[in-house]
Parts: structure tokens; C-alpha cells; sequence
């Protein structure tokens, strides 16, 4: 197991628990140092499609038990995602999905603005058209899960090994025969690449591409604000700009992804650039954001793939190469559902989940335009 993030400790707990033997966790930092850390901790079933939609189903559910399932309080919290609408086009597609999601069993629906204003208290209105309501989603502390995952395979004998960079991976004949890293080889015949931005280096090891590129994304906390809404959503997002916050520490934790932001593994936190993108937003949105000051923020990285959907296979032209990556950010909310995809992978069973979509072999063909997950 290549990478020490949610995905990667699930897996490693799913597979450990599942009685495969000699499970090996290998992080080139610490747990949860990569995106896992960098996550809002959102977890939602609002997708635009069924199978997407199943992922986060299982997240909430699985979440919303982890305390009692791995012994491990995570702070799961059901206060709903509000996404608020301003284009007529966007109305209509999420008309759409919010049929969609309740023929799944999502209880999510459309509100007028004055709802949403309401459920978002400090919104303004102006502009917009409609908004989608999801009450079951929630967030939950991400860092918090990856502790529980990695204490739950420890305990199912799983070895977790930090400060430790793969540095190649050998095969023989079409076959992975091992993993090296500075600290000496590993004898294996499976390799699972949970390894986030970094893992189309793992896929150049073996010759298979993966088509994952990194791309930086902040967050910000503003100090503490007065008189806030007492209840108010895990996350109230802007469609259109991409912008969101929800309550945190006293005051608002918010986030921009900025469509200007190039390609690449830059995670320094820089507040004044991308602060004079968020404010024209915030000034509009959220009024009440301009007056405030800044606390902290962080930069990290969104694995992304070309349609924004994850890649969770076994490879077909490497034998015992599992990949479980590009989750676009989504990863957090998807860990529970992939574990157990990957495990039943492994262990040459089919999932339970279709997973004919996040196929690595869909980029080989173009991606028509109902694929791309828009929501």
C-alpha cells in the first residue's frame, strides 16, 4: 500500500481486517500529511449520478458509526450542503440530479432563495435563482479518521510504516515482484497505489500511466465573528465561482478553487493572491466575510483526473497493480466505499459498487459529455 491518507489506511484497514496477510502501509511522511490533512471534511451523497452517489451514501453511513465501529470520535456532524444557484442553466441540471439522488434514497431537495437564506443565514440574495438542499450530508475531522483507520489495522496486524518514500517498484515479466524504497526492498506481488497527487510517479514506475495531475487549492479561517448563526450548514457552496465556507473555530472556514491556478505541486499558502480572487465573490455571497480578519489558512492539492471522477481498478496490463486515486475532492468522502472496493479487487471478488465509470481504461476513449461529474 503506497500513501497514508484516508484512502490509503482504509484500504490497509479493509484488507488487514479481511485476513490478507503481511499488509504494508508505506508513507513517505506522516499519516494524513498529504490531502487528507488539507480537506474541509465534507461528506455528501450529492452527486450527479448513481454511482458516485453510492460512495457517499457509504461515507455517511460509515461515519456516522466511526466512533462506535473503530472506537475513534471524529466530530461527525449532519447540517446539510447548500448549493446556491445563479445561472438558469444550472437550475435545470440540478433539478435534474436532485431526482436523481432521491430515486437513490438522497432527501435532498430545491428551495427558492428565501429558504436558502434562511438555512444559510448569513447569504445574501442577490442574484440568485434557486438553491439544492441535501440535510443529510455533514463533515467530520479528516485527520481523526485516518487515525482511526490506521489503529484498526494495526490491530488486524497491518504494519504501517512512516518515513518511507517508495523510490521504484520492480516486475518481472509483466509481474511487480517488489517495492524498494531507501530503507530496503520489499518482497511483494501487489501493490496498491492510494499515493493521491503523487501517483502517476508510482504508475511511471510500473510503465502505466495515470492520469492524475496536482492542483493547488487553499483555505482560509477568519477570526472570530460575533453572533453567529447559531446552526448553519456543513458547507454552503457557490456553484458557479466554486466558493464556500461553513462555521468553524468561532468563526468561518472558507475555500476558493481558482480556475487560473496551473498545474503543479506548489503548496505554499498565499493569502493576498488568492484573496484578491475570493473577495469580489465573498463581497457578493457573503458579505459579512470582507469585515473580517484572517487567522490561518493552508494550501494543499486536488488529485485531479480529466472528467473529475476517481480511478479505482486493478490494472490490466501490470499484474497486481490496484489503483485507488483522482478523487478530485472527493477522496475523504469516498474512503469507506474504496476500501471495500479495493479489497474485494484484491482479493479477485466483485464489488458490491459499480465501478465500470472509474475504470482506469475509460481515458483510452473520449469522454463524452454526459461522463464528466458536474456536481
Amino acid at each position: 500500500m503506497i500513501g497514508g491518507g484516508v484512502i490509503g489506511t482504509s484500504i490497509a484497514y479493509h484488507l488487514a481486517s479481511a485476513g490478507v496477510p503481511d499488509v504494508v502501509l508505506l508513507e513517505r511522511d506522516e499519516l494524513a500529511a498529504g490531502s487528507t490533512s488539507r480537506a474541509a471534511g465534507g461528506v455528501r451523497a450529492t452527486f450527479s449520478n448513481p454511482a458516485n452517489i453510492a460512495l457517499g451514501l457509504r461515507g455517511l453511513e460509515i461515519y456516522s458509526r466511526f466512533e462506535e465501529l473503530y472506537g475513534q470520535p471524529i466530530d461527525f456532524r449532519r447540517d446539510g450542503y447548500l448549493y446556491l444557484l445563479s445561472d438558469a442553466d444550472d437550475v435545470g441540471v440540478f433539478t435534474e440530479s436532485v431526482a436523481v439522488q432521491n430515486s437513490c434514497g438522497v432527501p435532498s431537495r430545491m428551495v427558492d432563495p428565501a429558504e436558502a437564506q434562511r438555512l444559510s443565514p448569513l447569504i445574501a440574495t442577490d442574484g440568485l435563482l434557486a438553491a439544492s438542499w441535501s440535510p443529510a450530508d455533514g463533515k467530520a475531522t479528516p485527520e481523526s479518521v485516518v487515525q482511526g483507520y490506521a489503529s484498526a489495522a494495526r490491530r488486524h496486524g497491518a504494519r504501517i510504516i512512516r518515513h518511507c518514500e517508495v523510490t521504484d517498484i520492480a516486475s518481472s515479466g509483466g509481474t511487480i515482484t517488489e517495492v524498494r524504497t531507501p530503507d530496503g526492498a520489499i518482497r511483494t506481488s501487489r501493490v496498491v497505489c492510494a499515493a493521491g497527487a503523487w501517483s502517476a510517479a508510482i504508475g511511471d514506475m510500473v510503465g502505466v500511466p495515470i492520469p492524475v495531475q496536482p492542483v493547488r487549492r487553499q483555505i482560509a479561517f477568519t477570526e472570530p465573528i460575533p453572533d453567529l448563526p447559531p446552526v448553519s450548514p456543513s458547507l454552503t457552496i457557490d456553484f458557479p465561482s466554486t466558493f464556500y465556507f461553513h462555521p468553524e473555530g468561532g468563526g468561518l472556514l472558507f475555500g476558493w478553487s481558482d480556475p487560473d491556478e496551473p498545474v503543479g505541486f506548489n503548496r505554499r499558502f498565499d493569502l493576498e493572491g488568492w484573496l484578491a480572487g475570493v473577495a469580489p465573490i465573498a463581497g457578493v455571497r457573503v458579505p459579512i466575510l470582507l469585515e473580517q480578519g484572517i487567522r490561518t489558512g493552508w494550501a494543499g492539492l486536488y488529485e485531479v483526473t480529466p472528467d473529475a471522477n476517481q480511478i479505482i481498478d486493478r490494472s490490466t496490463v501490470v499484474d497486481g497493480l490496484f489503483i485507488a486515486t483522482g478523487y478530485s475532492g472527493h477522496g475523504f468522502l469516498m474512503g469507506p466505499a474504496t476500501g471495500e472496493i479495493v479489497r474485494d479487487l484484491v482479493l479477485d471478488r466483485t464489488p458490491t459498487y459499480d465501478i465500470e465509470d472509474f475504470r482506469l481504461g475509460r481515458f483510452d476513449r473520449v469522454v463524452a459529455a454526459g461522463e464528466v461529474n458536474i456536481v
